[in-house]
């Protein structure tokens, strides 16, 4: 059998049934559905040549060359989904729902497996997921100077069960120049949003969600204007943490990186700390003095900190003061102050 699923069915499906994605593998990788198995009904080339066919002679020609190429893979294609489930049920989409999910949507039905067609393809799941990000939520937002932790505290308030999202992870990225040291490659921004929305289908919208204070770009990535918006006016939290404690922590988070690497990330915010400073901090990087680099680093990451605290549009905040670093500790605390707060 094969059925049509609208976006918001699709989203809450069974996720014992797979999702398959018969788009090219080059779409595949700009964004697509966690969890989703790319079994593609034609490869990047393919797709151009059938592409600009349909789009000089129609899609009669388009059509037919489409066959030619899809036809003598129909034993792959099989073979591909069967080594994925051996379950019966499956949920498959292309673009916008058009032939080629309705194509592949056929063959495997007439395999065995019951199909269900995501209508309007990964087009519409997208819309919907950007309206989805768009709903209000109540936000309760960890900040704190370069250093602090916060998303340690973020790690300790998940312990106990809070609700927490954890945007630098998805994002792959620390969120300064030094932010890509020991992450995997960023996402695209598409698949990036996609991840987003999936840790955020997870939650329970009537509960408060703790997420750490970010600006609207992530190394590469661009934070969605709706999430953007809920963060500057979510309820603020800000970490005091001093900053002997501040120096101490990121010295051993990355002092082990090699000292090229490192020079070059303080030479990409020459213009920010001026000639001298930099100097001064390329001359201590080369003796080892990693607290001095720290500490010239920090002169501009909390000037340029303590600027975006001031420009959020809710200017309700509550100092939390770190003396220690038991942050599961404070996490109890924080979670019984909100509580009370809200």
């Amino acid at each position: 059998m094969i059925r049509q699923i609208e976006p918001t069915k699709f989203n809450s499906r069974d996720e014992g049934s797979p999702v398959i994605d018969v788009r090219s593998p080059g779409e595949f990788a700009q964004g697509h559905i966690p969890g989703a198995y790319n079994i593609p009904l034609f490869d990047d080339a393919e797709r151009a040549r059938v592409g600009t066919l349909y789009s000089k002679t129609g899609a009669g020609s388009a059509i037919l060359k489409g066959l030619e190429i899809a036809l003598p893979k129909i034993s792959l294609f099989q073979k591909n989904l069967k080594s994925i489930t051996g379950d019966k049920q499956i949920l498959l989409h292309c673009w916008r729902g058009g032939m080629r999910s309705a194509s592949m949507a056929e063959l495997f039905n007439k395999a065995g497996f019951d199909v269900e067609i995501l209508t309007g393809g990964y087009k519409a799941w997208r819309r919907f997921v950007r309206e989805e990000l768009a709903k209000p939520a109540q936000i309760l937002v960890v900040g704190g100077a370069t250093g602090s932790g916060k998303t340690e505290l973020l790690h300790s308030l998940a312990l106990k069960w809070e609700q927490v999202i954890d945007l630098e992870r998805l994002a792959c990225h620390k969120g300064s120049v030094f932010g890509a040291f020991g992450q995997k490659s960023q996402p695209t921004n598409e698949q990036f949003e996609n991840d987003l929305f999936a840790e955020w289908n997870r939650l329970d919208r009537n509960k408060p969600v703790w997420i750490e204070d970010e600006s609207r770009m992530i190394g590469k990535i661009t934070l969605p204007d709706p999430v953007v918006e809920k963060i500057s006016k979510g309820t603020f939290f800000y970490l005091d943490v001093g900053k002997t404690e501040r120096i101490a922590r990121l010295v051993k988070e990355y002092a082990d990186f090699d000292k090229r690497t490192l020079s070059g990330a303080i030479l990409q915010i020459r213009d920010r700390l001026g000639g001298t400073r930099v100097n001064d901090a390329l001359a201590a990087l080369e003796n080892g003095r990693f607290e001095i680099v720290t500490d010239i680093v920090l002169s501009y990451y909390d000037k340029a900190y303590q600027f975006a605290i001031q420009r959020r549009q809710n200017k309700s905040s509550h100092t939390i003061r770190l003396l220690s670093v038991d942050y599961q500790d404070k996490a109890t605390e924080m979670i019984q102050f909100a509580s009370k707060y809200l």
